[in-house]
């Protein structure tokens, strides 16, 4: 699967590379992406856009799961989430045909790019969903 995403890429006129766990690293707008490689799933297509948002605390991190639960549920295809302290954010889909990728790249990477925007407006104007605390 890594050549097949190195040639894809390398067709779109980037440069990818190869990291130590075989994922490919491009750039698009300056920006470092990976495109994680799962020889056992072929079908399985995940673009990562990884700790692009460091959080500061356990109230930025609050804001950052309820940011990244708005942006999740309202982008179709991406994925934001916190992991450890912090924020990442997936493309992903299933691809009938791994060769299927080049029909859908560039609007997952769009959907990527749109919802690392969004988490990022959220957390500088606060995420419309609450926290609801049960009363003891």
């Amino acid at each position: 699967m890594a050549a097949t995403y190195m040639e894809f890429l390398e067709d779109e006129g980037m440069a990818p590379s190869l990291d130590a766990s075989g994922a490919v690293i491009f750039e698009s707008r300056g920006r470092s992406y990976y495109l994680i490689v799962d020889d056992d799933d072929p079908q399985y297509f995940r673009l990562l856009y990884p700790n692009f948002w460091s959080l500061d605390g356990a109230e930025e991190r609050q804001r950052a799961l309820l940011a990244a639960a708005e942006v999740t549920a309202g982008i179709k295809v991406a994925k934001v989430y916190v992991l450890g302290e912090d924020a990442q954010a997936a493309a992903e889909m299933f691809l009938a045909d791994p060769q299927d990728l080049h029909q859908v790249f560039s609007r997952a990477l769009r959907a990527l790019q749109g919802a690392v925007r969004r988490f990022s407006e959220l957390m500088q104007d606060r995420p419309r969903l609450r926290l609801v605390h049960s009363q003891p």
